[in-house]
Parts: C-alpha cells; sequence; structure tokens
C-alpha cells in the first residue's frame, strides 16, 4: 500500500497542483475582466452624463456668483438620479455650495478628481474610498469654466461602489464554485483513473514477488488490452522462460552429474582392480583398463573445457583470436582425422568434394575447427543410427556455407526452436552436456555468421554455418 499511497501523493501533487493554479489564475482573470467592465462602463456613464450637463450648464455661467449659486441648487433639487448618485457643486475652496443630497456638508470630501479637474480644466474621475465615511466610491468631476477662462468650480457626480462589488463579489464566487466543481470532477476521475492503475499493477507486483521468490511459471490474468496487458504478457512470457530455464538448468545438473559419474566409475572402478591385483594382472587386462582410464580422462577432460567455456562465453571473458585463413584446409583436415575415428564406430563420413574458389577469411581457427568437431560429434551421436554423415563447403556469393548432415531420426519439429538454446537436450537419449550448440552459436555468431539447424529432406539433421567472406 505504500507504494500506491506514493503513486496517489504524486498524482495529488503534479496534477491537482496544476490543475489548481490554473483555476486560481481563471478566476483571478475573470474576477478583474468583470469588476474592470463594470466600473469601466459606470465611469464611462457618469463621464457622459457629466459633460452633458456641464454643457448644459455652460449657458448659466456668464451669471452673477449669486446668481450662478441659486442656478446650482435649482438643477440639483430636480436631478432625478439621486436615488444612485449624488450630483454635487463644489467651489474652488472645495466647499459643496449645492447637493442633490438634502444635508450638505460644509466641506467636500477631497478627493483626487476635484483636484485634477481644478488644475488640469478637464473631467477627472476617482475610484476608492470617502475620506469622510471610508465607503468605496466611484467620482467624476468636471470643471465650471466662466467666461473670462476662470474656474469657478466642479460639477461633481459620486455614487456608492457598494452595490456593484457586491455583484462582482456573487460573481467571483460563482466562478471559485465551478472552479471548485473543475476541481472535484479532476479529484474524483482521476482518483478513478489512478485506481484502475494501481489496482492491476498491485496484482501485478503481487505476482512478480510470487516469482522473484522462487513460483516460476505463475501467470497474471490479462484484464485490459492496453500497456498493462502489455506489461502483463511480459511478466508471463518472463515466468514461462524462467521456468523453462529452471527446468534446462535443473536436467542440465542431473545430465552432467550423471556424464560425470559415468567416466568417474570407471576410471576409479579400473583404478582400484588394478591396484588390487598387484603385479598378478594379466597383460592385456591391464592394457585394457589403462586404455579405458585414458578414454575416460579425455572424455572428462573435454567435458570440463566445455563447461569452462561456456562460463567464458556467460561472463564475457571469451575472446577470438582472428587471422586471415585457409577454411577450407582446416574443414577438410577436420572432416578427414574425424572420419577415421568415425569408421571405427561403423559410420561413413562421406567428404562432399568440390572446386569452388574459397579465399582466406578472418576467423579464429582453433575455435571454427572446435565448432566443427562439436557438430560433427552431435551428427554422430544424435544421427549415427543412419549410418552415414556426409560434409562439404563451398562459397555461395559473398559467403563461405559449411553443411553437414547426418541419415538418423532427425530432430522433432517442436524441438528445432530451442536445440541451440542451453542447457536443452530434448528428447535425445545421447551423452552431452546440452550446451555445446549454445557455445557452436556464440562462436559463429562472434564471427559475423549465422548457425543454422534443419531437417533434411528424405530424414535425417542438416547443420548450415554461413560466413561472410569480407573485404579481400
Amino acid at each position: 500500500m505504500k507504494r500506491t499511497k506514493g503513486l496517489q501523493g504524486r498524482w495529488l501533487r503534479n496534477t491537482l497542483s496544476i490543475v489548481l493554479v490554473i483555476v486560481l489564475v481563471s478566476v483571478t482573470a475573470l474576477s478583474v475582466t468583470v469588476a474592470a467592465y463594470y466600473y469601466s462602463n459606470m465611469r464611462a456613464g457618469m463621464e457622459s452624463k457629466a459633460r452633458a450637463s456641464t454643457s448644459f450648464f455652460e449657458t448659466y455661467i456668464g451669471q452673477s456668483y449669486n446668481e450662478y449659486y441659486s442656478s446650482c441648487a435649482k438643477f440639483t433639487q430636480t436631478f432625478e438620479s439621486k436615488d444612485v448618485m449624488e450630483l454635487q457643486f463644489i467651489n474652488t475652496n472645495y466647499r459643496i455650495v449645492a447637493s442633490s443630497y438634502s444635508r450638505l456638508s460644509t466641506k467636500a470630501a477631497v478627493t483626487s478628481d476635484v483636484t485634477e479637474a481644478i488644475e488640469t480644466k478637464q473631467i477627472s474621475s476617482f475610484t476608492g474610498e470617502n475620506p469622510n465615511t471610508g465607503e468605496r466610491i466611484m467620482a467624476v468631476s468636471s470643471p465650471l469654466i466662466y467666461s473670462n477662462g476662470e474656474v469657478i468650480g466642479v460639477l461633481r457626480y459620486v455614487t456608492s461602489l457598494k452595490r456593484v462589488d457586491r455583484q462582482i463579489l456573487l460573481f467571483s464566487l460563482a466562478i471559485a464554485l465551478a472552479g471548485i466543481a473543475v476541481l472535484l470532477i479532476v479529484y474524483i476521475s482521476g482518483r478513478y483513473y489512478i485506481r484502475s492503475i494501481l489496482v492491476p499493477v498491485s496484482e501485478i507486483t503481487a505476482t512478480a514477488k510470487r516469482i522473484a521468490a522462487g513460483g516460476y511459471g505463475v501467470q497474471i490474468q490479462r484484464k485490459f488490452d492496453d500497456e498493462i496487458g502489455e506489461l502483463a504478457d511480459t511478466i508471463n512470457d518472463m515466468s514461462n522462460q524462467i521456468s523453462q530455464t529452471e527446468k534446462m538448468q535443473s536436467e542440465f545438473v542431473s545430465s552432467v552429474s550423471h556424464e560425470l559419474r559415468t567416466p568417474l566409475t570407471a576410471i576409479s572402478g579400473w583404478s582400484e582392480t588394478l591396484l588390487s591385483a598387484g603385479g598378478s594382472v594379466d597383460a592385456a587386462d591391464a592394457k585394457r583398463g589403462l586404455n579405458i582410464i585414458l578414454r575416460e580422462s579425455k572424455r572428462l577432460t573435454s567435458m570440463v573445457e566445455e563447461l569452462l567455456e561456456f562460463t567464458r562465453i556467460q561472463d564475457g571473458r571469451f575472446h577470438l583470436n582472428v587471422t586471415k585463413s585457409d577454411l577450407r584446409s582446416e574443414f577438410e583436415d577436420t572432416v578427414f582425422m574425424y572420419g577415421s575415428r568415425l569408421a571405427q564406430e561403423g559410420i561413413a563420413l562421406e567428404y562432399l568434394d568440390n572446386d569452388d574458389d574459397i579465399p582466406e577469411i578472418p576467423c579464429d581457427t582453433a575455435r571454427m575447427r572446435q565448432v566443427f568437431l562439436n557438430i560433427l560429434d552431435n551428427a554422430a551421436k544424435h544421427g549415427g543410427d543412419g549410418g552415414r554423415i556426409t560434409a562439404e563447403i563451398r562459397r555461395e556469393e559473398q559467403e563461405v556455407v559449411v553443411r553437414i548432415r547426418d541419415f538418423g531420426s532427425g530432430i522433432p519439429e517442436d524441438e528445432l526452436p530451442l536445440v541451440k538454446k542451453k542447457f536443452y537436450k530434448g528428447t535425445s537419449k545421447a551423452r552431452g552436456s546440452g550446451i555445446g550448440l549454445a557455445v557452436c552459436e556464440e562462436i559463429v555468431t562472434m564471427h559475423n555468421g549465422s548457425l543454422e539447424l534443419a531437417n533434411a529432406d528424405g530424414g535425417g539433421t542438416l547443420v548450415t554455418i554461413r560466413l561472410p567472406i569480407g573485404e579481400q
């Protein structure tokens, strides 16, 4: 569960934090935009009204001051929008001389719009707190200019922002609630999605732990046709391969133990026989026993060398000594040398000669001779019941091709893809460790070649080795 919580926590930190930032930025931007829209429209309306009133009032500015102030009072008394805003006439000493409200202040709430209208002779606006009451207001002031160009006062509209601010606040709350709803939707859908991943991943993890603990061959039920399904298939394949490898290793250990025990038993038995007989042993029996000891010792040596080479391949310590070599000559020597040995066992090794011009190629002569001997030995062990083996080396385009065929019973079709795998012996009862072909394929592959096994037409097994000629 710690793993699950870790993934959930990572998702919460990464995904929700990004969504939260987006929602906050969106809510803030929308709220600011709406507020600016409301304030801009209000300001434009008030400025338009102030401009129109100022133009209307210009007809009274040529009167005396007393008549002017009397006109201001009458104008404020007939002001129709007194329920939503206040109309003020302010003199240059910042005193209210007329107001649409019944109560007049002896001193006007001096804000920047009044000062700027007097100083710049232009319409000016103000949005902020009323210095006298602390209430948020919007004010627009328009200068009243006398006939001689002197500013004699200011026509000012003032309105409270309480209702507008409440509308903006309600709108912002609505947007915030919508943002919270989006967050909840993302959170709920995200948890469902994460859970749809974590549950099968947890099951896969549990199965992988069983495999790691030795439960080879355990399978995971595929429930999804997606990346998780592919992961399940991959682990199932891995489990099967580990199971097969474990089985082959067990069979290999059993086979090698048997292969080692047989010559050791012969060596030990004949050694004890010769020692216990002392000088009374017959010369022919002594020679026979020594020959058996020698033959089985060579067999043990060959098996140990094969195992050591396989170990070097596995550890990456297997290297080639590549030189330009006459591979045809090496192959023919191997065939003729091994042919005399097979003749003693009643198996005919036939070399199929030809006139192909095979140039010297870069290779490790000793390793390739080892490959040829191993394949010939396999042909004798597994296909010797056919009594005949053929061998040939040819040039085919830019490759040197070696073919060795026996005329035995062949390899079962289901075992053909597996015979080159390490430790695999299949249904064969012949002696061997099951790693000879794996070593041969590694040697051929290191020469940039290929080793192929197939059942030949007419029976038996055909082994084909292909090596590149390279640049001449």
